[in-house]
């Protein structure tokens, strides 16, 4: 297996320090940086497998990062805050981000959700699904497994590695109602839901990108006082 490389993004100098010192425990590669600047040049100079940013940093902060990050890649990002407000939780994740976690943390918190999020991302990253399963078709949409991209009216998309885990559950139970507790189990790998703005800002960023009208979307559909639903019509062809 190829080591997995991290990229460390915080301007304390202990959280930086504490990080790598637990992260390379596990036999990650770390690198760290003390501000976005750095960051951005590290992530040009070499291949990473998860992203940790922290959301205040003098020159670029972890917002602006995250976002110029998402144009060139969908590898996991772990946004960590000081703050506790809910409308920074949904900054980050509205951004890109893939999950979060308030300052200050539990190390080993830490380390289990960096774990679950490499976890998922390499599952469905791998080479091992069969080739005739490869491929979930609907009429206007077309999910590769295998290379996990996803094709909207003929035009390749870029998705998240949320966006896409939360677009792989549903494509692959049609028809079939979830509340948000449900999906928040399922597609973040949590039994607790701790704010459900989280599952609902994913569904509308993933509304944007898949659907015509995402006001009267075409594939997720609001059951409401439950939860939503995947519709599509399938492609046989």
């Amino acid at each position: 297996m190829e080591d997995i490389r991290i990229l460390i993004a915080d301007d304390d100098k202990e959280i930086r320090d504490l990080l790598k010192k637990y992260l390379e425990r596990e036999w990650y590669k770390v690198d760290v940086a003390a501000n976005g600047e750095e960051a951005l040049a590290l992530f040009d100079l070499n291949i990473y497998n998860l992203i940790i940013l922290d959301l205040m940093m003098p020159n670029v902060d972890g917002i602006e990062v995250c976002r110029r990050l998402r144009n060139k890649t969908n590898v996991p990002i772990l946004m960590l805050t000081a703050k506790d407000h809910e409308v920074d939780k949904i900054l980050g994740l509205s951004i890109g981000a893939d999950d979060y976690i308030t300052k200050p943390f539990s190390i080993n918190e830490v380390v289990a959700r960096i774990k679950a999020l490499m976890r998922r991302f390499l599952i469905l990253g791998s080479n091992c699904t069969p080739r005739e399963d490869t491929l979930i078709r609907f009429k206007g949409l077309t999910f590769d497994l295998k290379k996990y991209t996803v094709t909207v009216r003929g035009e390749e998309i870029s998705l998240t590695a949320k966006e896409l885990e939360l677009l792989k559950f549903f494509a692959s139970h049609p028809e079939q109602v979830f509340t948000k507790t449900q999906l928040f189990r399922n597609v973040w790998d949590k039994n607790y839901i701790e704010d459900d703005n989280t599952v609902m800002v994913h569904i509308r960023k993933l509304r944007k990108k898949i659907e015509i009208d995402p006001s009267n979307p075409q594939f997720i559909q609001t059951i409401w006082g439950i939860g939503y639903k995947f519709i599509g019509e399938k492609d046989e062809s």
